[in-house]
Order: C-alpha cells, then sequence, then structure tokens
C-alpha cells in the first residue's frame, strides 16, 4: 500500500512538472508578443523547426512589403511578384539564424538561376552587422532591415509569422502568397529545396 500511495505521489508531481513549463512558455510568448507590438526588442522564442504547407486554394491574399537593404537600396514584394519567392526572417546574434545560413545559400546557389526570389528581413541588427553576416557566410541576396522602430516588413507579414519566433523562413508563390511556413531553424537544405521546388511546379 505505501508503494502505491509513492506511484501515486510521484505520478502527481510528474504531471504538474509538466504543466508548468508549458503555462510558462505561454505566458513568456504572449509577453513578446506584446512586446513586439509596442515596439520592445527584448527577445525572442526559437521555433522547433515545424513546417506548415498551405494548399493553393487556401492560402491568404499576396503579402505587400517593401523597406530597405543593408546596401541602401529599396527592395520589396514590387521585385519578387511574379517569382517564387524565400522571405528570412533573421539577425546576427541568432544562434540557428547562424546555424542554417549555409543551408540558405546553398538553395539560393541552385534556384535563382531558376527565377527564385530570396530576400531576407533583418529584424534587429545595425547595418555594419548585418552586412558583416552577410560577408561572413557568403549571403549573395538582399536584406531588408527591419528592426526596432518600424518593422513595417514584420508587419506586413504578420498574420503569417509568429511575431516573436526567430528564424521564420517562408516561400511565397509566384502572386505573393504563403505557401510554406517553416518556424524555427531549417532541419537542412534538402528541407527548404524541397519547398521551392513544389511550389516551383504550382505553376
Amino acid at each position: 500500500m505505501r508503494l502505491r500511495g509513492s506511484a501515486r505521489t510521484l505520478a502527481l508531481v510528474a504531471a504538474l512538472a509538466l504543466e508548468l513549463p508549458l503555462a510558462a512558455c505561454s505566458a513568456d510568448g504572449g509577453d513578446l508578443a506584446a512586446q513586439w507590438q509596442q515596439g520592445g526588442d527584448k527577445g525572442y522564442i526559437e521555433g522547433d523547426g515545424a513546417t506548415t504547407s498551405i494548399a493553393p486554394e487556401q492560402r491568404t491574399d499576396p503579402v505587400v512589403f517593401s523597406g530597405v537593404t543593408e546596401q541602401g537600396d529599396a527592395y520589396g514584394s514590387d521585385e519578387t511578384i511574379g517569382s517564387v519567392t524565400v522571405v528570412n526572417f533573421w539577425y546576427a546574434g541568432c544562434a540557428p539564424c547562424r546555424a542554417e545560413a549555409a543551408d540558405l545559400v546553398a538553395v539560393y546557389d541552385e534556384f535563382s538561376s531558376q527565377g527564385v526570389a530570396f530576400v531576407g528581413v533583418n529584424t534587429r541588427d545595425q547595418v555594419a552587422q548585418a552586412a558583416q553576416f552577410s560577408e561572413e557566410f557568403g549571403v549573395a541576396y538582399p536584406s531588408i532591415m527591419d528592426n526596432a522602430g518600424d518593422r513595417a516588413v514584420q508587419r506586413a507579414f504578420a498574420g503569417q509569422v509568429p511575431l516573436n519566433a526567430v528564424p521564420t523562413t517562408l516561400v511565397l508563390d509566384a502572386e505573393g502568397r504563403v505557401a510554406h511556413r517553416i518556424v524555427g531553424q531549417l532541419a537542412g537544405e534538402s528541407h527548404l529545396s524541397t519547398l521551392v521546388r513544389e511550389t516551383l511546379a504550382e505553376g
């Protein structure tokens, strides 16, 4: 009887232990989302690499976005419409962003000649940091500087991207609609290339 009672107690403690982290993550995520709405810049939550794919008939309206790149050039959906487009949200100090950089570059090298557009959205850095990252990892495609203050690109994608999850990678179809979403670090080069290939095959 004593053993059964101990077992019941241990089961109860384990159940409570599982519930508490979930509650903490939920509260923290909500707090960070509120900070973003207020223009705060206090942290981020890494996603787990989960992929969401959206059938063409279920996709939302095209996302219209624009901003200024680390090179000082205007860039946005006017330049990418008509092309399958990869949009990657990142910043230089984000460890999973650094870990996936080579995979993004490899997929860019594979598909840019096929008309696929790539654009980064830097959510935190100054121009010098972003430029140093691009040089270090050989990133040839532009990144829009969308850090605290304006965040116009993040606001444009707010219905598609968890605002506190970095990195997040989107694949837009040729109409500019979100076809695939990866929240968190890419699982590898083939993870993204498969989604790009599927989106290209649509049209």
